[in-house]
């Protein structure tokens, strides 16, 4: 039986600050088998409404910088937060809208990944 990878310590960091906010539908793509992918990780997850992504990003952006000591390099799309993208380098976090979600379906652009479902929280 293969061993389950463990996850990076900002991966799990990344999980946290989404899970405060109570992000849902959390996908972590790992992509730290595919040669010239442009990050080690996708974390995926979804607010219901923009001000929940806007919480949702906040959350993320504190929890890393407390337990990683870490800033993203980039974050995108605050305006109009139907998708904001939060750029760690090798860690990208995609924040979305349900309905953004279902239309860019960014799970599915990586096949040859790894792709694990984290549990909603109740």
């Amino acid at each position: 039986m293969a061993k389950k990878k463990k996850r990076e310590s900002i991966v799990e960091s990344i999980i946290a600050g989404i899970q405060d906010r109570k992000g849902e539908k959390i996908t972590v793509v790992d992509l730290s088998g595919i040669e010239e992918s442009i990050c080690q990780y996708f974390v995926i997850c979804q607010g219901s409404t923009p001000n929940q992504t806007l919480a949702i990003e906040e959350s993320v952006d504190d929890t890393v910088r407390a337990k990683e000591n870490r800033k993203p390099d980039f974050v995108a799309g605050r305006t109009y937060a139907h998708w904001i993208a939060m750029d760690y380098g090798d860690v990208m976090v995609h924040i979305f809208t349900p309905e953004d979600r279902s239309f860019y379906n960014l799970e599915h652009l990586w096949a040859d990944a790894v792709i694990e479902e984290i549990p909603d929280l109740d």
